[in-house]
């Protein structure tokens, strides 16, 4: 069998969720040590942005998602409030629900992170061609949309 056989049969190196596994962990290894770089961990990061996006979410919402279980999401929380970056609220409209919010502080942290993750993503983007690159991320949030 020659080696382009063995390619054509490979069945890992062309599944498609191994090519997003993987192609998201070494991106996501570039980007993690610019956030750890600024003195924050990955879940931090994964809090501030989503927050940055909604400020206000409840914990359950943000939990999802921030792609992280509701028990560690509260531990982080605790340790962000400590930090300053974040702030717990009641829920004007009903007491008994708590609201996520950034500080001004979080804020601050959340605009420089964003910018640079949207630089970062630009440096990945420019790897493809145009019309690759052009379809990628609709191509992503339209299967999310059917998982």
């Amino acid at each position: 069998m020659t080696q382009a056989d063995q390619t054509s049969e490979a069945f890992v190196s062309s599944y498609l969720l191994y090519l997003l596994a993987a192609s998201s962990d070494a991106a996501s290894a570039q980007f993690h040590k610019i956030v750890r770089d600024k003195g924050l961990r990955v879940p931090e990061w994964r809090v501030i942005a989503c927050l940055y996006d909604q400020d206000g979410l409840m914990t359950t919402k943000l939990a999802d998602y921030a792609l992280m279980e509701q028990s560690r999401l509260t531990r982080i929380l605790d340790q962000m409030d400590q930090k300053g970056w974040v702030e717990r609220r009641i829920d004007p409209e009903d007491r008994r629900r708590v609201r996520v919010h950034l500080t001004d502080t979080g804020k601050g942290l959340a605009k420089s992170l964003v910018e640079d993750a949207k630089i970062h993503e630009q440096k990945l983007l420019s790897i493809l061609k145009d019309t690759d690159a052009a379809r990628l991320k609709p191509a992503l949030q339209a299967l999310l949309a059917h998982l």
